[in-house]
Parts: structure tokens; C-alpha cells; sequence
């Protein structure tokens, strides 16, 4: 209960702070053709952040979400399990261009939800956000994880 209560108040911390226009570990930002969005988030780089990601999470404030790094690019999955909040799922390969975009995933389902291309990182939001802003596959993400970016940091 400690780590999840410590996790929630990170987010909303994290989704009040101002917008600042350099990367940041705490900051996801996105653009393409329908324009841009800026995400602040808690950054899961390790199996066992990987494997808790956003369950028993009650609410998740709209600038808020979790960018899951893993440490090569690879066909990924996930599942809903323990999940309280409908999420999106934005897949983006080792450059950060987006590969996959899945929609409202459904709290607690437990079918697999598959990356359908390699993929090196993935954001959870808000499910809905994704389509009401248009983020869409070809879209790139900026963040200091990135390694060889598409959209590099300045």
C-alpha cells in the first residue's frame, strides 16, 4: 500500500509541475503531424518497475503517465492485471518513433496487449488521451532514455 500511495502522490506531483522545454528523466514529449503533448512521468527501467507498472493506481492525473524502458528493442506485451484506470499504449521502437498505438485497454484484463513490431519503449496515459490529441504510429517521442533518437534532446 506504501508504494502505491508514494506512486500516486509522484504522479500528481509530477503533473503539477511547470512545463519545462529541455529533456528531463521526468518528462515524455511527443510530436507529429497533429502537434505535440508533454507528458510527465515516472520512468520504469528496471524488471521489477516494469512488472508493478501503473496496478493498483485509482487515478492518474491527464498530464501524467509511465514510460517503460527496457534495455534493447524487442517484441513486448501487456497486460491489464491489477490495473484499475483504462490506459493507452504507445509503443515506439529504439529511435522513439511510434510503432503502436493501443487504445483503452481494459482495467484488469488479463489478454495480452502485443508491441506488434519491436519495441524499446512504451508510455501509458490516460486511456482516450491518445486519440482526443491524435498520437498516432510515426510520431516521435523525446526523452534522455533514448539512446539513438529520432527526435534527439537539445
Amino acid at each position: 500500500m506504501g508504494s502505491r500511495s508514494a506512486l500516486i502522490g509522484l504522479l500528481m506531483a509530477l503533473a503539477a509541475a511547470p512545463a519545462w522545454a529541455a529533456c528531463r528523466d521526468d518528462t515524455v514529449s511527443l510530436r507529429g503531424d497533429w502537434g505535440s503533448a508533454r507528458f510527465r512521468v515516472v520512468v520504469a527501467d528496471e524488471a521489477a518497475e516494469r512488472a508493478r507498472g501503473l496496478m493498483h493506481v485509482e487515478q492518474m492525473p491527464a498530464g501524467a503517465g509511465m514510460l517503460f524502458v527496457y534495455e534493447q528493442e524487442r517484441p513486448v506485451a501487456f497486460w491489464m492485471k491489477n490495473t484499475l484506470i483504462p490506459l493507452d499504449m504507445i509503443f515506439a521502437d529504439e529511435t522513439g518513433r511510434v510503432v503502436k498505438v493501443h487504445e483503452e485497454a481494459v482495467p484488469h484484463d488479463e489478454t495480452p496487449i502485443p508491441s506488434d513490431a519491436p519495441a524499446r519503449y512504451v508510455l501509458e496515459i490516460n486511456g482516450g488521451l491518445a486519440a482526443r490529441m491524435g498520437i498516432e504510429p510515426g510520431s516521435e517521442m523525446q526523452h534522455p532514455a533514448i539512446v539513438d533518437p529520432a527526435w534527439p534532446c537539445e
